[in-house]
């Protein structure tokens, strides 16, 4: 079967709808044209839900989310990558993490083996690949997570605030290795609520407010000049929910 490629991932009219409320409502929105796209917004602004959405793993209830041309699909799965904010590991060594994923994205065992180490080097955890990940401290299961979903070279890589949940003495290096995977052609969607973070990363911003869209454009754009009075209140930490 012929490879079709998951990009650009787009959404069409979509909303999400619990108990009567109207958690996220979207005309159309479209990713992969900017190497690194953050969406950004106060508490429950729905950001987490759109990425859920685009990644395939909550369908909207109206309108439709698709990857190229078509639906999201298992064939296509290892194409997208998601990394949540608490990464869920294996009980197993830093190494087999790695491999455990590469092998059920049926990567032949030698290759596996040097994707994986490549990986977890560029992660600094080369020397821990032996470690049972339970040992590892915060900001390394964090890098060890995201070593794992850039060994499988996914097109598109979703992050809900990577960096959230650790110390800032660990956010440098994971930003290093997301610069290097946007370097290598990787297009990233991140959301995060450090906005040193999503000036040094992200090209275009995206501005989520109650589950809309207030306002999208060039990062440099948005943090010198503001066009909604609501983004100037967000970036003055006034916007609230």
């Amino acid at each position: 079967m012929a490879f079709h490629s998951v990009l650009p991932v787009t959404a069409t009219d979509i909303q999400i709808i619990r108990k009567g409320r109207t958690l996220l409502q979207l005309d159309s929105i479209r990713f992969g044209d900017n190497p690194c796209v953050a969406i950004i917004g106060p508490n429950g602004a729905g950001k987490s839900l759109l990425i859920r959405c685009l990644a395939g793993l909550q369908e909207p209830d109206i309108g439709q989310v698709t990857w190229g041309r078509d639906p999201p699909d298992k064939a296509r799965q290892l194409q997208v990558g998601l990394l949540l904010q608490r990464p869920v590991l294996l009980a197993r060594s830093v190494l087999d993490n790695v491999l455990y994923a590469l092998k059920a994205a049926n990567i032949p065992r030698e290759q596996a083996q040097a994707r994986a180490r490549a990986a977890l080097d560029t992660a600094g955890l080369g020397k821990l690949v032996k470690a049972h990940a339970g040992v590892l401290s915060g900001g390394e299961q964090q890098r060890l997570a995201l070593a794992r979903a850039l060994a499988l070279r996914p097109q598109m890589l979703f992050l809900d605030e990577p960096t959230a949940s650790i110390d800032p003495s660990s956010t440098l290096p994971i930003e290093q290795m997301l610069k290097e995977a946007i370097s290598d052609g990787m297009k990233i969607v991140l959301v995060s609520h450090d906005l040193g973070q999503v000036r040094r990363l992200a090209e275009e911003v995206i501005l989520l407010h109650h589950g809309r869209v207030l306002e999208r454009g060039q990062a440099a754009e948005f943090f010198t000049h503001p066009r909604s009075a609501e983004a100037k209140a967000y970036l003055n930490g006034e916007l609230l929910l």
